[in-house]
């Protein structure tokens, strides 16, 4: 037996009724998290302003939570329409560590360079001696420091600047 053309019609019109609740919900959503993106993007820089963050520090920290909530976005709008989510959850936790794991060096020295950039035990300008190597800082990011000594280019890992021994010797007015 074949369906007839209006009882196609009929069974589509049932199906979608059933789903208008989840794509409804789906669309509220995805304006929701879309107005929350724009509004911390617009939010977070006023606020490291009063704060007076490093510029590096905030553009991170602007990243980090757009990256955030479009995750967090996602994963909930395809658990909103149905899809089993705690594989996807899990996968992510796992390639997480995995990741973590593998790039530890570079995450501690990322790390490093935010706590140094937050306590600023140093500034630029000033002169500082760690690990045997002296110079004036010229730039301070959030993998490495550069130090300028005679003419030399000096990058230390923020990661040994942190927990190492820092003498200042000049600071900078």
């Amino acid at each position: 037996m074949t369906d007839t053309p209006k009882q196609s019609l009929s069974l589509w019109w049932t199906e979608l009724l059933s789903w208008s609740p989840r794509l409804l919900a789906l669309c509220l959503l995805l304006v929701f998290f879309g107005l929350l993106l724009r509004f911390v993007s617009r939010a977070l820089p006023q606020i490291a302003e009063r704060f007076s963050l490093d510029q590096h520090l905030t553009l991170l920290l602007i990243r980090t939570c757009r990256v955030a909530i479009i995750v967090v976005g996602s994963i909930t709008a395809l658990g909103t329409i149905g899809i089993n989510v705690s594989a996807l959850v899990t996968g992510l936790g796992l390639t997480g560590f995995a990741l973590g794991f593998a790039l530890k060096d570079t995450i501690s020295n990322l790390l490093a360079g935010i706590l140094i950039l937050l306590y600023q035990p140093f500034r630029l300008g000033d002169s500082i001696d760690v690990t045997g190597f002296s110079g004036t800082v010229v730039t301070i990011d959030l993998r490495y420091t550069e130090l300028d000594q005679s003419g030399q280019k000096i990058l230390i890992p923020n990661a040994k600047l942190f927990t190492d021994p820092i003498v200042v010797v000049e600071q900078s007015a």
